[in-house]
């Protein structure tokens, strides 16, 4: 096969192959569809305890393989072990919570039909779509599809997933979890590939897709499914998330700086919901930037198995520290802290922030560890330049009382809204989800279940029955 059908993973804190492959073109990707909706008919109809026993047997099998995970996450991606570990954790603990949410936000009622004399009953169940497709991002190459795969397999559908390029050896993992849990073959089929792959299943003869990924590809998806609205789409994208410092108390400020470290650089800033902007009030502005500084000053970069363990590693390749550097380098400005990329062959990135006070900055997401520092003079401005977005993923405000916090989520505009905590804090027993450029009103997370059924509502009666009507002789 040549080189250029060949999908191959580095490690990308040291360059090394870590997972080749051969890429899936569109005939493969039609055939894995085929599959899927072959297998998707027996798993439907398979009794909702047979299908929670393997989902549970899967969470169990991945708790006892929680080390291979977390490290083939951590190899894949470069993410401190610490947090790969993490990662491995909420993949095992969605089963529990997507049981949940499939019982409370899917499930049956049953209950006496008033208006039918002959004692007929209201009925309102759930049905699967069919077969559902699944793709990755490189982020969370574990833990965001398996948000999606778990409660679509709990509700009766058929999977074809596709992992992110950059992070195949992970989505191959999962895989052989799930097979090894008792899952019937072609319930879960897997695709590799990159764009073109993707753009082959999205076309494919599919019920709906389910995508965590890109403002500009989700876009792309929106475009498509316009003229196919029988299928489902769920979109998650991401956001240029706004953190609100307001009315800190001088004793909070040390604890103030840990917040904005950890919402700006946690993840090297790749994760969606990392704070893109930091809104902070004019008179604390200095003395919070001096200990943000500090505390960058000491924060460990480095690879995922290092000892004592990093803070941030690498991003997921060169290409992607090329366009955080590119789009810094766009930014207007007063540069407080330069990024600085220790081995030009490695996608390393120090963290960086930009004074863009008084500018027009793009209204992109920056998926790295860049953040902008904008000072205010009032809170009417603060809220004004929280919402100047197109996105609408994640906010936070920091400081002030419950009434301002109030205030705040009243007037914020976005699917996540903090007090006193990091704008990338979310919990998986909640919906997770954005607005505008950020998604399209189908949140994830304990919500995954709304999305990955549809109701069916009926009057069924053990006779035949119907009302009496005029007009008959």
């Amino acid at each position: 096969m040549p080189l250029s059908e060949r999908l191959q993973s580095f490690r990308p804190h040291e360059g090394s192959l870590l997972w080749e492959g051969p890429v899936d073109g569109p005939q493969a990707v039609a055939h894995a569809v085929e599959r899927a909706r072959t297998a998707g008919e027996g798993w439907s109809r398979a009794k909702l305890d047979e299908r929670l026993a393997i989902v549970r047997r899967f969470a169990r099998l991945v708790e006892a393989r929680a080390d291979l995970l977390a490290r083939t996450i951590a190899e894949e991606t470069g993410k401190p072990f610490w947090e790969a570990q993490g990662e491995a954790r909420s993949v095992a603990a969605k089963v529990a919570i997507s049981i949940e949410a499939h019982a409370m936000r899917t499930g049956t009622l049953e209950r006496p039909f008033a208006a039918d004399p002959a004692g007929a009953t209201q009925a309102v169940r759930h049905k699967p779509h069919g077969v559902l497709a699944v793709l990755g991002p490189y982020n969370f190459p574990a833990h965001l599809p398996n948000g999606h795969i778990v409660p679509a397999l709990i509700a009766g559908n058929a999977c074809v997933f596709k992992p992110s390029e950059l992070t195949p050896a992970t989505g191959a993992l999962m895989q052989q979890l799930w097979t090894e849990a008792g899952l019937p073959p072609g319930v879960l089929e897997v695709v590799q590939g990159g764009a073109e792959t993707g753009r082959a299943l999205a076309e494919a003869g599919i019920d709906g897709l389910l995508f965590t990924g890109s403002a500009a590809t989700g876009a792309a998806l929106a475009r498509q499914f316009a003229v196919t609205p029988h299928r489902i789409l769920a979109l998650e994208m991401g956001g240029n998330n706004p953190l609100v410092a307001w009315d800190i108390a001088r004793e909070d400020l040390d604890r103030a700086a840990l917040v904005v470290v950890q919402s700006a650089f946690l993840s090297a800033g790749q994760r969606c919901t990392c704070a893109r902007r930091l809104i902070v009030q004019q008179d604390v502005s200095d003395a919070l930037l001096e200990r943000v500084l500090a505390l960058v000053g000491r924060m460990r970069i480095g690879s995922p198995f290092d000892e004592p363990q990093p803070f941030m590693g690498p991003l997921i390749d060169n290409r992607a520290a090329e366009r955080t550097l590119a789009a810094f380098a766009a930014l207007p400005g007063k540069v407080r802290l330069g990024p600085r990329r220790p081995d030009p062959s490695l996608p390393f990135l120090t963290p960086a922030i930009v004074d863009t006070t008084g500018e027009r900055a793009p209204d992109e997401e920056i998926f790295g560890p860049v953040l902008q520092w904008v000072r205010v003079a009032s809170f009417e401005e603060a809220m004004a330049e929280a919402n100047a977005t197109r996105f609408g993923l994640a906010a936070a405000l920091l400081g002030g009382d419950r009434a301002l916090f109030d205030r705040f989520w009243a007037e914020s505009r976005a699917g996540v809204v903090n007090w006193n905590r990091p704008t990338n804090g979310a919990a998986s027993s909640a919906p997770f989800g954005g607005i505008g450029a950020s998604g399209n009103h189908r949140p994830s997370a304990f919500y995954a279940a709304d999305y990955c059924a549809f109701p069916v509502a009926g009057i069924e009666g053990a006779t035949p029955h119907a009302p009496l009507v005029t007009g008959l002789d």
